[in-house]
């Protein structure tokens, strides 16, 4: 009789329960729960395989590789958050003058500017639930070295809009690209 080893965890997530931005100097992460998608692309560079064929015959190769250079990770939300845009793609959130915590405007970055976002951590939280249907703890995939992409707005009658931020993640030399862990719950809002 053949015999197989069973996995040690056999983990079922759903939701993109929570997304946070950690940024340099900041005491606490932004956190927001509006993101109903978070896309991930492996950006990869390859090295082609080289064969050694003569007369038709393949007599041996040097196999191709493929080396993970970061991710490329967009994010589908649903509302429009100036504090995320402007660590996204720089520029300034502007206040009223009276009431200093209402936003009244935001400015991007001038046409032809070098100025960009800040680089921060992004870390994607989803939900794992047990057969009762209960949440039994959280899967946490933090993406190190961030940047984003300007952003786009469109608008249509009767169709609230959903914004797509594209955010660059690059390990520096011997860093993962991604680490996975799993926290009992979610962060809590402050």
């Amino acid at each position: 009789m053949e015999k197989a080893r069973k996995p040690k965890a056999e983990i079922a997530t759903i939701d993109c329960a929570l997304i946070t931005i950690e940024v340099k100097g900041d005491e606490f992460p932004l956190g927001f729960d509006t993101v109903n998608k978070i896309q991930v692309e492996p950006q990869i560079e390859t090295q082609d395989a080289i064969p050694l064929i003569v007369k038709g015959i393949l007599r041996a190769q040097k196999r191709g590789k493929t080396i993970i250079t970061g991710h490329k990770l967009t994010l589908t939300n649903n509302l429009f958050i100036p504090e995320l845009v402007m660590i996204i793609q720089g520029g300034e959130i502007v206040y009223d003058t009276v009431n200093t915590d209402k936003i009244v405007g935001y400015n991007p970055p001038v046409a032809g500017s070098t100025e960009f976002g800040e680089t921060f951590t992004l870390n994607a939280y989803t939900a794992e639930y047990d057969t009762a249907g209960l949440v039994v703890k959280c899967e946490k995939i933090r993406y190190p070295n961030c940047q984003g992409e300007p952003i786009a707005f469109g608008s249509e009658d009767g169709v609230f809009r959903v914004t797509d931020y594209v955010i660059t993640s690059a390990p520096k030399q011997g860093e993962h690209p991604y680490q996975l862990t799993y926290p009992d719950s979610l962060p809590t809002f402050v």
